[in-house]
């Protein structure tokens, strides 16, 4: 188990905006950092980030927390391990109070994994660096291939060595359990239950996750045998899912987020040449088709993608489908074609670095260009061929999403393609409405009710809000007193208070003191779970200090965090420069802080007044023949109630019809 101390040290020292930075690119807008959301698909940036508070919060998905929530939520690990990997980041020493080895026993199956593929890494570089077969097999490869020793480290490129079943052999006499090297897919089972290596007698190549973290493998043979796939891949497991995987993202999303563009291959080998020639905003799809969970993993550091492609005629049409997917995600899509012969590999290995940024620029084309290019040769001059050119490329243009971004494409398309734009909008329509019938039926959700607010109304011949209670819930009088306790519980404020011969006198009181007590004294306390055990952590400090933001947001509770930073959030901004520059002063709230905190006191016990009386009606109704004296005893409830919701309400300035 990790100290306390160690937590406290971790929580401290870790910058929000560097832990998510490394996941999510962040854009300022004015206090708060702004992004595309991790935890679920957006196209329009709803993922704050405030530094000043170490918090985030998405107000798409609603997933809040600090930097150890944002960790463990992204690389779906539990608390310590998240800890652990924000201490060695920020080169933290952690402190165990158990034996590590106790810690190793409780670590979940999804973890052991990773420990696992991380040993296999290092026992692969290991063989390539420290063994003859390493150096004269592994090794002598790599630099035929052009590879630096600074670019095989860096890579963490290594050798499988020949031989039935060496790494499993080592790696159970090491203590990893078989059942871990079957899962990863490192092993395999036979049927007599014995283990046999998968990756015999290749170079390998660990596959990275975002964070660094080994999850799978890749494989390539050392021999010409065409009987042996050429490359091999480690199987979906817990930890590896190759749909959702790039290749080189580890090391590629810094130049991705400062260059705001991605350059896409589809080897291992395109990914390391380019990045030792200097490119280094360059991933792969791993050898497979592109998927839409890989674009969405691209969106979160750009809109730009050119994809290099080596020229073969069967994969250009192949890379259709890949294209439709970035543009129906909202994003730019090029393309760059190499010379006959070349791919990214060759091509960056016989130029310099500036050659490459140079011919990769110029020659860029958008996807109109590329499609009507691939496409023509196969058309010829049949009308009918041309006219399923056209129609070929006119389904990408519908994908766009952005109607302005569509038009200029359109125009573009009629000047390849040498058809009047009229004519192509006509087919442009059409395909959209065929999309637009394609997509699953879904009955329309109304809209969510309003908040329960008692300061929504029209106004009387007296210029006072009539109020019609159709809501008997206490929520949203429940979540405005906890926000006020969360956000303003230490400030001082004056508010009045009546004294033993009743004369209204003032005093300096924390709003936390003036909100509890009030509370209190009539015995009223929330009924929601969540904001009961916020209330009750003020309760207990209330004759100390109330607890910190930091507290709060760091809190072990993760129901306490989150509704902490949620409550402590605003969606919006208010710009600096209506003051600044327009001399435009906006009233805050806590400019009217004293009268909020009276309001949403007196609206709180008047709901929780109106909730008793609506309760002690309805069992008036259920009453019968005999139970004279309860009766009486509820309608007495009732009068006192009412008394007490007409002082509440002149409290308020209300008015009830």
């Amino acid at each position: 188990m990790i100290s306390r101390r160690t937590i406290e040290l971790v929580n401290d020292t870790a910058r929000i905006e560097e832990v998510v930075g490394d996941f999510v690119s962040l854009k300022r807008r004015g206090s708060s950092l702004l992004g595309l959301c991790p935890f679920h698909n957006e196209k329009t940036p709803s993922f704050n980030v405030t530094p000043a508070k170490g918090i985030f919060k998405c107000f798409g998905c609603g997933k809040a927390g600090n930097a150890v929530r944002f960790i463990m939520e992204h690389e779906k690990l539990a608390y310590p391990e998240a800890i652990r990997y924000l201490a060695k980041k920020y080169q933290i020493d952690v402190e165990e109070e158990q034996q590590s080895e106790e810690v190793k026993q409780e670590l979940a199956e999804r973890e052991s994994m990773l420990l696992l593929n991380e040993w296999v890494a290092a026992f692969f570089e290991d063989q390539l660096w420290n063994t003859e077969s390493g150096k004269a097999i592994g090794y002598s490869y790599f630099k035929e291939r052009g590879f630096t020793d600074d670019t095989i480290r860096k890579f963490r490129l290594g050798l499988h060595p020949d031989g039935w079943s060496g790494l499993t052999d080592t790696a159970v006499q090491q203590g990893y359990r078989k059942e871990y090297l079957v899962k990863t897919g490192l092993s395999i089972e036979r049927e007599n239950g014995s283990l046999i290596d998968r990756f015999r007698n290749r170079v390998m190549f660990p596959i990275q996750n975002l964070s660094g973290r080994v999850i799978g493998f890749g494989g390539r043979i050392l021999t010409n045998d065409k009987k042996i796939a050429k490359y091999l891949n480690s199987p979906e497991s817990e930890v590896y899912h190759k749909s959702s995987v790039l290749y080189g993202i580890f090391h590629a999303r810094k130049a991705i987020a400062e260059k705001d563009e991605v350059l896409l291959v589809e080897g291992y080998t395109d990914v390391i040449s380019l990045h030792q020639a200097g490119v280094e905003n360059v991933v792969s799809s791993s050898g497979t088709s592109l998927t839409a969970d890989q674009v969405r993993i691209i969106r979160r550091y750009t809109q730009n993608v050119t994809i290099l492609y080596d020229g073969d005629q069967a994969g250009l049409k192949a890379s259709f489908r890949g294209i439709d997917m970035i543009l129906e995600q909202g994003m730019n899509v090029k393309i760059v074609l190499f010379p006959d012969g070349e791919d990214p590999d060759s091509f960056a290995r016989k130029n310099s670095p500036l050659y490459i940024q140079d011919y990769i620029r110029s020659e860029a084309q958008n996807f109109i260009t590329f499609k009507t290019s691939v496409l023509s040769a196969e058309a010829g001059s049949d009308p009918i061929r041309r006219a399923g050119m056209i129609r070929e490329i006119i389904s990408s243009l519908a994908l766009i999403p952005d109607p302005v971004i569509r038009a200029l494409y359109l125009k573009e398309c009629s000047r390849a393609v040498d058809m009047e734009e009229q004519t192509l909008l006509l087919e442009l329509n059409k395909q959209l409405r065929s999309l637009h019938d394609k997509k699953p039926y879904r009955t329309e959700q109304p809209p969510e009710a309003p908040p329960d607010d008692l300061f929504a109304g029209d106004e009387g011949e007296q210029g006072l809000p009539f109020r019609e209670v159709q809501n008997d819930t206490t929520t949203a009088q429940e979540r405005d007193i906890i926000r006020l306790l969360v956000r303003f519980a230490n400030k001082e404020l004056v508010f009045p208070e009546l004294d033993e011969q009743g004369n209204k006198v003032e005093h300096l009181m924390r709003v936390g003191d003036f909100i509890l007590s009030e509370l209190e004294a009539d015995e009223v306390r929330p009924l929601d779970p969540v904001f009961l055990r916020l209330y009750q952590l003020f309760l207990e400090a209330a004759n100390d200090v109330y607890p910190t933001d930091a507290q709060l947001f760091n809190h072990e509770d993760e129901a306490i965090s989150s509704m902490a930073i949620d409550l402590s959030t605003d969606a919006h901004e208010l710009s600096e420069m209506w003051q600044k520059h327009h001399q435009i002063y906006i009233t805050t709230e806590e400019d009217v802080l004293k009268k909020s905190v009276h309001t949403a006191v007196y609206a709180y016990k008047l709901r929780h007044v109106q909730h008793m009386l609506k309760e002690a009606g309805e069992a008036l109704k259920q009453m019968g023949p005999g139970e004279e004296e309860e009766q009486i005893r509820l309608l007495e409830k009732c009068m006192a109630l009412q008394q007490a919701k007409m002082e509440i309400a002149r409290h308020l300035s209300y008015v009830f019809i």
